[in-house]
């Protein structure tokens, strides 16, 4: 549109919109027709990470579907169809003979799990089931959404593996070196709490990096205490608590070096009172790291982020579905906690001291708050 930028054009004129064009219907029902592949194609991602056709490509010799069938143990029919929606989704290279390739690049955001900040297949779990739709419509008559573990298990584990490859290759790394001290005093021997700690990732990460340190782990999720539970069990780490609990159970008099909430302040009902009570357990030389979405204070300027529609849907279905999941909850959503904002809510809570630490991430900032 001549004139305008990338954001959609409010409306302004109250007269009868005109008649479209068929290149318009065509050009509008291909954008609505996209989301539709888009739906379809997530479910095949799911499934090829399910099923180690992703793993199996992974060293990115082509393969034909006998091959892969043959490699997986799966009906050599289906795997032929799923190669080809997969080079029909431009994510597999579609060769002469029949044969499918993974790319590097693909490898790395399709099935690099352990080694690659830029994997993106965990974040692809399957449809969520009627029931839960139907609880989603109603919260759009009630206005009360419903707990994250509304979502039961998988919930824990999708966000397990959409957040695991970061904790493990950027947060020791390349996070907390950046923030004033805290290094040291966790080499030292300090004490952390992870706040929404979800499955416990960054705190295995931190276990492991900082064996002299305690750390403690907080989420109101049973299926993600559980999980978390699991991991460290296997782990054999002795320097790691968890509790099922929010933020409300924390120390009232000063306990902790470092306390975290990664990914998980702007779900929750009632934010400032979760800075408040980090406030009271936090040691008066510590660190509150948060990391949350990258977002503006005006909604409209959202729209600059071309993934702005995804992070809507998150919110609606999760985000803002957990944080009005109480009477009078915040709901700020997924990209409703804004750094103007967070300063502000810091402030109230008896912090003074409020530093951006932007690592170029797509999707995140991180913010250091000290008393």
């Amino acid at each position: 549109m001549t004139g305008q930028d990338s954001r959609s054009a409010p409306v302004t004129s109250s007269e009868p919109a005109s008649t479209p064009s068929e290149d318009e219907l065509r050009l509008f029902a291909f954008q609505v027709w996209s989301y539709k592949q888009g739906e379809l194609v997530s479910l095949l991602i799911h499934l090829g990470t399910r099923l180690g056709l992703f793993a199996e490509l992974r060293d990115g010799r082509p393969l034909d579907a006998a091959e892969l069938a043959g490699r997986t143990g799966l009906d050599e029919r289906w795997v032929l169809e799923w190669l080809r929606a997969m080079g029909a989704a431009r994510l597999l290279e579609w060769g002469d003979s029949g044969l499918f390739a993974l790319t590097p690049a693909g490898a790395a955001v399709l099935a690099d799990g352990e080694g690659s900040l830029f994997f993106a297949a965990g974040a692809f779990g399957p449809p969520p089931d009627p029931a839960y739709v139907e609880d989603l419509a109603g919260a759009f008559r009630t206005g009360r959404g419903f707990p994250y573990d509304r979502r039961g298990p998988e919930g824990a584990h999708t966000t397990e593996r959409m957040l695991g490859p970061w904790t493990r290759l950027a947060l020791v790394p390349r996070i907390l070196p950046a923030l004033g001290g805290v290094v040291e005093r966790l080499e030292s021997g300090g004490a952390v709490a992870d706040i929404g700690c979800g499955a416990g990732v960054a705190l295995l990460a931190l276990a492991r990096a900082f064996p002299g340190s305690s750390f403690r782990g907080y989420d109101i999720s049973r299926h993600a205490i559980e999980r978390a539970s699991q991991l460290i069990g296997e782990s054999g780490l002795s320097n790691v608590e968890l509790h099922q609990a929010g933020a409300e159970v924390l120390p009232d008099e000063p306990t902790f070096d470092l306390v975290l909430t990664l990914d998980c302040l702007h779900d929750m009902t009632r934010p400032e009172a979760t800075a408040a009570a980090i406030r009271r357990s936090l040691k008066p030389d510590g660190t509150w790291l948060v990391k949350d979405i990258r977002c503006t204070a005006e909604p409209r300027d959202n729209l600059l982020n071309p993934m702005a529609a995804l992070m809507y849907g998150f919110s609606i279905t999760s985000c803002m579905a957990s944080a009005l999941s109480e009477p009078g909850g915040a709901g700020l959503g997924t990209l409703g906690l804004h750094p103007e904002l967070l300063e502000e809510m810091t402030k109230r809570a008896g912090f003074t001291r409020f530093t951006i630490h932007d690592f170029d991430e797509p999707a995140n900032l991180y913010y250091e708050v000290q008393p």
